[in-house]
């Protein structure tokens, strides 16, 4: 697989194409945290019992994990925006329809729908990375990625303010309007993106990937009401096990596979994959321990006796911070690199957490711990696509952030789990309610230290970055200057020359690795001349074809280190190296 371009040029992006995708994120990721105001009421609005009624927030989590992934895929073969596009749209159909019912089945295939949009996320980092210039990059993809808690921290107090004051069918009402509202902008102001991934859609990669992960979620989000111990549970997680090793086994077969688990296995992107995780992990953790701690009543002796306007308000900030921290982010990974940033963010989150266990007295020290928290998650989610998009092809931007933004679902997953357990297990019942204990929020914050500890951990492994000289932009006009020089230092270049000596323009040069898969291509220029980065070290073909002329194919080596191959391509002809 490999980054191509389409015959037409994306027009130049405008200066609104990063608030608007950021928009566009944000309108996503209020889909998490849309019922979270009215969750203890959805057995009685929708008449079913407590554990049915579950299925309308784990339906929205599953379909996420296996869209994610997927459109990223879909999205760097057949355009990020169109995907993006497609994902919104069918997240307001899925609004739409739980807007119009309140029928238990019909609630979950709508809200199994609204979950498709998270592949947004991705596709977002994706184009970005394609349009934007150097400069603009870094802090672009730091709002995208911290938007998916922008989101959800926005959200708690609109929706709560909505739920309180109308009917809650409003708040499906609201978020159909709001996905609308985005791709109305994204056609208006988001240019399609140029780059295209060669190779076709793995769908049985999907479809294994999507079983996997289905078993893999499904006793996560449903064990505390099946019991971790049933036969149920542990069958499932079984199950999860062999369908996704089968899924791998098959997908390193596959020429151009659903995720390139080779690139996946890169130190760069597994330990990033790996700690983001536990940043998933201990973002929901906050998420679910402050506002029931802010609602509960001050009978109890612990409880902050907030309304749930007022609670959602005090959490806000959680999001807000993440926002902001976008810019200071830019300028600390421009100087440290994103995995200083990553590390620094992760220490933030576990200072929030150790100080939060003594902060739980009054409001204002919730509103400390949420902006804590939020400076420390919005670092941290910052690092997270830098770290991936300096780590794999252009081809590969949409399906790599997808995996990695699955990731974080998959941590936030499993604290919705754990925390719900913790809970559950050291709640007092009082008058045969379950009413959450002091002790049991303090257990759930020591626990999204220890996930930090972990995450920090893994940060620590990561490669140390690149420290071969960059070329800088002065202006956004060099900066497609620029990336083609940074190309010529780090691969294969050279002129493509007719029998007569002669340039030839617009021959199609292809890159071809050891297993015969096609690893980069390029149009030569004006002057016969091209140039073509290569993913890693090794013995390489370079083919190449022009009309009028007979094909050619070349073999070249690279050793890796900093520097180009200099190889002329005659056609037809041997190749002739510089």
């Amino acid at each position: 697989m490999t980054h191509t371009t389409t015959e037409q040029p994306a027009r130049r992006a405008s200066g609104a194409v990063v608030p608007v995708l950021a928009f566009a994120g944000i309108v996503v990721a209020v889909m998490q945290t849309l019922l979270v105001p009215v969750i203890k009421d959805l057995p009685q609005l929708l008449d079913t019992a407590p554990s049915n009624a579950t299925w309308v927030l784990t339906s929205t989590l599953l379909s996420g994990a296996v869209a994610t992934p997927i459109m990223g895929r879909l999205g760097d073969l057949y355009g990020k925006r169109r995907m993006l596009i497609l994902s919104l749209a069918v997240m307001v159909v899925g609004a739409l329809i739980s807007a119009l019912t309140s029928e238990l089945l019909t609630m979950i295939a709508g809200r199994t729908l609204q979950g498709f949009a998270m592949g947004a996320i991705p596709l977002g980092i994706g184009l970005m990375r394609d349009m934007l210039p150097r400069e603009k990059l870094g802090s672009a993809m730091a709002l995208m990625s911290s938007s998916i808690g922008v989101g959800g921290g926005l959200a708690l107090p609109l929706a709560a303010l909505i739920a309180q004051h109308a009917d809650w069918h409003a708040l499906f009402y609201g978020a159909a309007g709001l996905g609308a509202l985005s791709i109305l902008l994204t056609l208006l102001v988001v240019p399609e993106s140029p780059m295209r991934a060669e190779g076709s859609f793995d769908v049985l990669g999907a479809l294994g990937l999507s079983a996997g992960l289905v078993l893999f979620l499904l006793p996560i989000t449903k064990g505390s009401d099946w019991g971790w111990t049933s036969g149920t549970t542990l069958g499932l997680f079984g199950a999860s096990a062999v369908v996704l090793v089968l899924w791998g086994v098959m997908e390193l077969r596959v020429a151009a596979p659903l995720v390139d688990l080779r690139t996946t296995a890169r130190p760069a992107v597994l330990f990033t994959n790996l700690a983001s995780i536990m940043v998933g992990v201990s973002f929901y953790v906050v998420s679910l321990v402050l506002p029931q701690l802010l609602q509960l009543p001050k009978a109890t002796g612990y409880g902050l006796g907030q309304s749930m306007v007022v609670a959602g308000l005090l959490v806000a900030p959680l999001g807000l911070t993440m926002m902001f921290t976008a810019p200071v982010y830019a300028r600390l990974s421009a100087k440290y690199g994103p995995k200083v940033t990553l590390i620094l963010g992760m220490l933030i989150i576990a200072i929030g957490y150790g100080a939060g266990l003594g902060l739980m007295s009054a409001a204002w020290q919730s509103l400390v711990i949420a902006v804590v928290l939020g400076a420390g998650i919005g670092l941290a989610y910052s690092s997270l696509p830098a770290l991936i998009v300096g780590a794999v092809p252009a081809s590969e931007t949409g399906a790599a952030n997808g995996l990695n933004t699955l990731m974080r679902s998959i941590g936030t997953s499993v604290s919705s789990a754990v925390i719900g357990m913790v809970l559950a297990n050291t709640a007092n019942n009082v008058g045969g309610v379950a009413i959450p204990t002091m002790h049991g929020f303090r257990v759930s914050f020591l626990i999204a230290t220890g996930a930090v500890a972990v995450g920090l951990l893994m940060a620590l492994f990561l490669p140390k970055p690149n420290r071969a000289p960059q070329l800088r932009a002065s202006s956004e006009e060099d900066d497609a200057v620029v990336e083609r020089a940074e190309e010529v230092l780090r691969g294969f270049r050279g002129r493509v020359l007719g029998a007569d000596g002669v340039p030839v323009a617009r021959a199609k040069v292809t890159l071809i690795d050891r297993r015969g898969r096609q690893a980069g291509a390029t149009l030569s220029e004006e002057d016969g001349s091209y140039a073509l980065a290569v993913p890693a070290q090794g013995a390489y073909v370079l083919a190449a074809r022009a009309s009028g002329h007979g094909p050619l194919a070349s073999s070249a080596t690279h050793s890796g280190e900093d520097g180009a191959v200099d190889v002329d391509l005659s056609l037809p002809g041997e190749a002739v190296t510089a």
